[in-house]
C-alpha cells in the first residue's frame, strides 16, 4: 500500500521538485513501510534510504523507490543531498507540521536546496482514504468491536481502572492489532468526568459509570472507540445523561456527509446537549479525523470551516462530563460518503448494564 504516485502528481501544483518526507506517519502512507528513514519523493521517481536495521524489509516490502542502505561514511543527509545534485532539485517540500526547528536547520544547512513548507499537501491526500485504507481501518475496527465484546465479560467489582486497561490491550493485541492507536482511557466513577483520565488504582465498584476509550492499529492505520458502562443499576439522573450523550451522537452522524462542514457536524449534536441543559458540560468537539495518525485532519469541530471530503474518516464522539460525579462518552468512526456516513463501529450503543 504505497501512494508515491499520488504524491509526485501534486508536486507541480506546489510549484515542487521534490518532497522530503522524515515522519513516521509520512513514510508509512508514502511508501507503505517504516524503517526511519529519509524518503525524497519527486515528479520522475522516489529515493529513499535507511540502515541496516531494516535494509532487508525496506528491499523486500518497497516498489517504486530506489531503496539505498546507510553507513557512517554515507548518512542520509550524504545521500539525499548527492541525489538533489544528481537530479538538479531545487524546490524541495517538506513536513512543516511535524519537523522541529533543530531538524529544519539540519537540512537547510546539509541540502543544497530552498525547504519549503508543504505539510498542507500530505495532509490533504491523507484527508481522503482510499479502498485498501478503508479496508486496514474496517479489520482494525472490527478487532477493536472483538475486544469490547470480550472486556464485558471480564470487568467485575473491585477491579482497578488499570487492570481493565491492560486487559484492553491484551484483548485487542491477541486479535491480531499490531498495536494500540493510543493508551487506553479508563475512568470509573468519579474520573469519567476527566475526558482524557489516565487509568489508576480507581476501584470500579456497584453504581458507577465506567468510561472505555481504546483502538489498535491494522497495517498502521487506527481504530477508536469509546463505550460507557454501567456496572449495577444506575441512578435516574446516570441513564438521563446517557441517553443525551446516545442522542447527540446520533444526531451527529445523521448531519455527517462529505460537503458539509465540520461545524455543522458539531453543530447538530450540541445543539441536542444544549437543550437537554447539558450544553455546558460538552466541553470537546464532536470529532476528529483519524488515519495513520489518531488524530488527523480535518476535524467536526466548532472552527472547521471547510467542507469535509468523500473517504474522510471521521470519530464520533460527544460526551457529558459532570465534575465530580460521572461522565459519559460514546464513540463511533464513520466514513463519509457523498450522500451521508457509513458507521463502521458495531458494538451496541444502547445502555449496557454489567
Amino acid at each position: 500500500m504505497n501512494h508515491l504516485t499520488q504524491i509526485a502528481s501534486k508536486l507541480p501544483e506546489y510549484g515542487l521538485d521534490a518532497m522530503l518526507i522524515t515522519s513516521e506517519a509520512g513514510e508509512r502512507y508514502a511508501l507503505g513501510f517504516h524503517g526511519e528513514g529519509l524518503l525524497l519523493v519527486t515528479r520522475e521517481g522516489a529515493h529513499y534510504t535507511t540502515d541496516g536495521r531494516y535494509i532487508e524489509a525496506a528491499q523486500e516490502q518497497i516498489t517504486g523507490a530506489q531503496v539505498s542502505l546507510v553507513t557512517t561514511g554515507s548518512g542520509h543527509l550524504a545521500q539525499a543531498r548527492a541525489y538533489l545534485e544528481e537530479h538538479g532539485l531545487h524546490n524541495v517540500g517538506f513536513e512543516s507540521g511535524v519537523m522541529t526547528v533543530d531538524q529544519h536547520r539540519r537540512y537547510t544547512q546539509a541540502l543544497p536546496c530552498i525547504l519549503t513548507p508543504a505539510q498542507p499537501l500530505l495532509d490533504d491526500l491523507r484527508a481522503s482514504k482510499d479502498e485498501e485504507e478503508l479496508a486496514a481501518m474496517r479489520r482494525a475496527q472490527q478487532i477493536t468491536d472483538e475486544a469490547f465484546k470480550a472486556i464485558l465479560s471480564f470487568i467485575r467489582p473491585g477491579m482497578t481502572e488499570r487492570e481493565i486497561a491492560a486487559r484492553l490491550v491484551y484483548e485487542l493485541l491477541r486479535r491480531g492489532g499490531e498495536k494500540v492507536s493510543f493508551d487506553p482511557i479508563v475512568a470509573a466513577g468519579p474520573n469519567g468526568s476527566r475526558p482524557h483520565a489516565v487509568p489508576g488504582d480507581q476501584v470500579v465498584d456497584t453504581g458507577m459509570f465506567i468510561t472505555m476509550d481504546f483502538g489498535c492499529k491494522v497495517d498502521g492505520y487506527c481504530s477508536d472507540m469509546t463505550r460507557t458502562v454501567a456496572l449495577g443499576q444506575p441512578t435516574e439522573e446516570m441513564e438521563l445523561v446517557y441517553a443525551t450523550v446516545l442522542a447527540a451522537q446520533k444526531a451527529g452522524i445523521n448531519a455527517a456527509r462529505a460537503g458539509v462542514t465540520g461545524r455543522e457536524v458539531d453543530g447538530a449534536a450540541r445543539q441536542v446537549m444544549a437543550e437537554a441543559g447539558y450544553g455546558e458540560y460538552f466541553c470537546h468537539s464532536f470529532g476528529h479525523s483519524l488515519g495513520l495518525d489518531i488524530h488527523e485532519s480535518p476535524n467536526a469541530s466548532p472552527s472547521e470551516d471547510r467542507p469535509l471530503p468523500a473517504g474522510a474518516v471521521i470519530s464520533a464522539e460527544p460526551g457529558i462530563y459532570l465534575p465530580g460525579q460521572f461522565g459519559v462518552r460514546i464513540e463511533d468512526v464513520l466514513i463519509l460518503r457523498e450522500g451521508g456516513c457509513e458507521d463502521i463501529t458495531r458494538s451496541p450503543k444502547d445502555l449496557i448494564v454489567l
